[in-house]
């Protein structure tokens, strides 16, 4: 993880998770388990970056912005249980070996489209803009302090 702009630390993330998630779809009608792979390596790294935003990312912004009620982290929260819902779906049928999901896969991804727009244009300028270069330091060290069982379970199941 780079020391970087998040803005840029984040968006690369979000390019290396849309590459899996292309083979994931490009391959569960030929090579089942590279497909099933590749999904599972995207849901962990999805969920890893929403727990990043959320238990790190968000409140730093709301606390330098004044923006928690109503701000657009809200809505991102709301969204990532959206997220959450259509990955617990897809997982569903890579557990059941059914490469059925495209309804699926294309709910989740017309919400990651602009899902990730609404963070890469406004959200992340945004949180580079308010903070320091020391609060970023600090970010990146919670960050890479958060345990991975933190991530293992996704935000659509028993997570408010």
């Amino acid at each position: 993880m780079s020391e970087g702009k998040i803005s840029v630390t984040f968006e690369q993330d979000h390019d290396r998770l849309d590459a899996l998630f292309t083979t994931f779809q490009e391959q569960k009608r030929k090579d089942f388990a590279k497909a099933k792979e590749a999904f599972v390596a995207f849901k962990f790294g999805l969920q890893r970056h929403i727990v990043w935003e959320e238990d790190v990312l968000f409140p730093k912004w709301e606390e330098n912005s004044g923006m928690a009620e109503g701000g657009p982290t809200q809505v991102m929260r709301t969204e990532h249980r959206m997220i959450g819902d259509c990955l617990e779906a897809i997982h569903h049928k890579v557990q059941a070996q059914d490469p059925e999901s495209d309804q699926d896969d294309q709910r989740l991804l017309d919400i990651l489209k602009s899902h990730n727009m609404k963070e890469e244009r406004i959200l992340y300028p945004s949180i580079d803009q308010v903070i320091s270069d020391q609060e970023r330091a600090e970010l990146y060290q919670a960050m890479k302090e958060i345990p991975e069982e933190r991530y293992r379970t996704c935000c659509g199941s028993g997570h408010s």
